[in-house]
This record gives structure tokens, C-alpha cells and sequence, in this order.
């Protein structure tokens, strides 16, 4: 009789020493699933999303930059990007809007959205017409797909 009872008391803490562990780690398992699901939708856009810089030339006192979406997705947030210019080995990041330097952007080709195969011109005002030389530009768009170049003027 002894021997039943013992077994239906460990058979008893068995369950309950289960259930506590599936109860602490079943959150945990759920986060982890989500962060890898997040994980992989971050990483599907950054395979997908992918640009080039076409060309740059100056205007006047404004520098302007030609941007391609050469993806497979709709890029979103231009205007959230950054935007790296100076000459070789002195530059700087460039704000969006407002200040001096600053930048701006206009969607070629039609649009609203720089969907793909579509092209953007970047402007950059304030920056006066730059010296001949070797100058570097880097576009960055906020999901981290970049795109660099130097240009000679």
C-alpha cells in the first residue's frame, strides 16, 4: 500500500513540476518564435530592397545625385534616409529638409512611390559648387540597404 501511495504522490509532483515548467517556458518560446518571425521579415526586405547610384553632376551651387531603385520592392521612407557627401576622405552626413547643407528628393519617372525600377534625384542644396576632385556619396535607406560611389569634378 505504501508503494501506491508514493507512486501517486511522485506521479502527482511529476505533473505538477510539468506543468510549472511548460507554464514559465511557453512565453518564452512564443517570444523567441515572434523575434525570428521578425527577424526573417526584416531580413526578406533587406534581400528585396536594393538601390543604385546612377550618376551625380553639379547645378549651379546645388550638387544633384540620381538614385535607382534596382529592387524588388517599393522603398519606403526616402525622406527618413541618410545621406552622406563631402570630398574623399572629409565627409559628412547631410540632413534632410531643413539647414544648411540640406537635401531633397523628386521622383523621376512619374509616381508617387519609389517603386521599382524607378529613379529619384536627390538634390543637394547649400553646398556651393565643389572644387575639382574626388568627392564620395553614400545613400542609406532606413532598413539599412546602402549604395556608395565617388564621383570627379
Amino acid at each position: 500500500m505504501d508503494k501506491i501511495i508514493v507512486t501517486a504522490l511522485l506521479l502527482i509532483a511529476g505533473v505538477i513540476s510539468s506543468v510549472a515548467v511548460f507554464k514559465n517556458m511557453y512565453p518564452v518560446i512564443t517570444q523567441s518564435t515572434e523575434a525570428m518571425a521578425g527577424m526573417e521579415r526584416r531580413t526578406d526586405e533587406r534581400l528585396k530592397s536594393q538601390i543604385q547610384i546612377v550618376h551625380a553632376a553639379t547645378s549651379g551651387a546645388n550638387i544633384v545625385v540620381w538614385i535607382k531603385n534596382v529592387g524588388s520592392v517599393r522603398n519606403i521612407g526616402a525622406d527618413s534616409s541618410d545621406l552622406f557627401f563631402g570630398p574623399q576622405g572629409n565627409y559628412a552626413r547631410v540632413p534632410f529638409g531643413a539647414g544648411t547643407p540640406r537635401w531633397g528628393y523628386e521622383i523621376e519617372n512619374g509616381g508617387v512611390d519609389w517603386n521599382p525600377t524607378t529613379t529619384i534625384k536627390v538634390t543637394i542644396y547649400g553646398y556651393g559648387a565643389p572644387a575639382p576632385g574626388r568627392y564620395f556619396v553614400k545613400f542609406v535607406l532606413p532598413n539599412g540597404v546602402s549604395d556608395e560611389n565617388f564621383f570627379s569634378w
